[in-house]
């Protein structure tokens, strides 16, 4: 019945033949000790247990001496460690043919004595997956403990190290250290080394940051040592790992790194300077501006400049505002230039609300870089600004740059601004699209009264301008757009006119509309 048992069980299975195949060999193969002593059955590692069990008749054609010894049964170690879990039978029986292991009947359970790093492996990173880290940490060690000649030796040094590291505390941490150097020792050509030495470097990071001076010590020389090799990508990856652990320093220690690696020239660190530059933007000192300034002017790649000029928006200094000045309008690089342009609009100050005025009146300049400085400018809601937009309007020859106005402009929540959009939009001066846009802009604005909005209706004669006011009503919750829209049903002779507030009517929530469509059907 157990032989029935163990075939049902490997049956299913397409590689059970080839694991006994390679079993018997090896206990055919195995070479006896020289004593010929019989093991004691206590003594027999319970792992042969089911080839024998699940094989009687190997036991009859093969001396028991020789399962006993102890070359046959370290000959054995290495297959039966590779044996699949889910190809061992799962049974509680007596083990016929081998004795009594001990006093009394010996019972075996598979999953008791018999493990595969396979299924260590899945335990150990589904641990890791749902934030089981210390199990995760104990059950790589138990994989490389039991199995030491798995393929997953390697890598499991990785892994036990990330649990630790997720567990936190500077004992695990260390601990997560040494694991990556006996890796390294070891395993140097693991699936995991690489990212085994950019998991160390941001390790040493965390440990500096909760003051271990060694470990501040290693990233200052990771970072100094870092130069371009053969393997470029992956000494980046490297680098940056490092830079990143420079933020968890304090700033009298990482600023002095970070001017280090700015003060490169040479065109493979260009994305190291790029990381660099953020870095000292987020260390608030005194000599954060300076570093920030000397890259900006200095720097031979076109972004990282560029990125140093960004983060200059977050130097609120007067020197800041005149170095961005002299950069926006000195500059021949349009990155460069656009990011001047935005680093000036977060500044606060008379200066940095003048530079953008000047700008946008440059005929010298793109007209898309104008149109970012009037748009920045009508996200500040200093008086001066709005007064300046709305007289910037009638000095300026180009629509594109006259709708960034009038977008400008409807951003500005004063009664001026508002009643400005609606002059524009009554001038008959002005071109219809132009007119169009001031409509749209101040019917988005509640400020507006919808008095206001529905009084024009009567007075304008261009169709196009008529339409773009019923789409301004349907946008209106106000009891008195969805009047209007009737009305327009009612009376307005143009059967155009008439479908588009019949189709605005449609998309209303009042509930008068639904009971006005019903109506109009029965009686049009």
């Amino acid at each position: 019945m157990l032989r029935n048992e163990w075939s049902g069980c490997v049956g299913a299975s397409r590689h059970a033949g080839r694991w006994m195949v390679v079993v018997v060999a090896a206990l055919t193969t195995a070479r006896p000790v020289a004593s010929q002593e019989p093991m004691p059955l206590e003594g027999l590692d319970l792992r042969l247990a089911p080839i024998v069990a699940m094989q009687p008749t190997l036991q009859m054609t093969m001396p028991m001496a020789l399962i006993h010894t102890e070359a046959a049964l370290a000959a054995l170690q290495p297959v039966l460690a590779q044996v699949p879990l889910r190809l061992v039978p799962k049974m509680s029986v007596p083990l016929s043919g081998l004795g009594t292991l001990g006093s009394g009947a010996a019972w075996w359970r598979s999953e008791d004595v018999l493990q595969s790093p396979d299924s260590l492996w899945r335990a150990g990173r589904e641990a890791l997956n749902r934030g089981d880290y210390g199990r995760a940490a104990q059950l790589f060690q138990q994989l490389r403990r039991t199995y030491p000649r798995s393929e997953y030796m390697g890598d499991s040094y990785y892994w036990e190290a990330e649990a630790l590291r997720r567990q936190g505390g500077s004992d695990n941490l260390r601990a997560a250290l040494d694991r990556l150097r006996e890796q390294g020792r070891r395993y140097p050509n693991a699936g995991t080394r690489r990212d085994g030495e950019v998991l160390a470097a941001r390790i040493e990071g965390e440990l500096a940051r909760l003051g271990d001076a060694d470990a501040a010590e290693r990233v200052s020389q990771r970072v100094d040592d870092a130069r371009p090799r053969g393997q470029q990508q992956a000494d980046d990856e490297l680098r940056l790992a490092a830079l990143n652990a420079l933020l968890q320093m304090d700033a009298d220690r990482a600023l002095p790194i970070l001017e280090q690696v700015l003060q490169r020239r040479d065109a493979g660190s260009a994305e190291l300077r790029k990381k660099a530059v953020f870095l000292v933007s987020q260390k608030r000192t005194a000599r954060t501006e300076e570093i920030l300034l000397n890259a900006a002017r200095t720097d031979p790649s076109s972004e990282v400049r560029a990125q140093a000029v960004f983060w200059l928006s977050q130097v609120p200094t007067e020197r800041a505002v005149a170095a961005l000045d002299s950069i926006l309008f000195q500059s021949t690089d349009r990155e460069v230039q656009e990011k001047a342009i935005f680093a000036i609009s977060q500044q606060r100050s008379a200066r940095a609300g003048r530079a953008l005025r000047e700008f946008a009146e440059r005929d010298d300049v793109s007209e898309d870089l104008r149109g970012k400085a009037i748009f920045w400018l009508g996200q500040q809601h200093a008086g001066e600004n709005q007064a300046y937009l709305r007289e910037l309007y009638g000095r300026l020859r180009s629509s594109e740059l006259k709708e960034k106005v009038i977008f400008s402009v409807s951003q500005q929540n004063s009664a001026e601004s508002q009643r400005w959009l609606i002059d524009l939009a009554l001038n008959p001066s002005e071109p219809t699209e132009l007119r169009k846009k001031a409509l749209f802009w101040a019917g988005q604005n509640n400020r507006v009264p919808i008095a206001d909005l529905v009084r024009m209706y009567d007075t304008m004669t261009d169709r196009e301008l008529k339409e773009q006011l019923i789409f301004v009503y349907s946008q209106r919750r106000d009891r008195e757009a969805v009047d209007k829209l009737m009305d327009i049903v009612r009376n307005d002779p143009d059967p155009e006119l008439k479908k588009k507030s019949l189709f605005w009517l449609g998309q209303s929530r009042d509930p008068r509309a639904e009971q006005f469509i019903l109506d109009f059907i029965n009686n049009p």
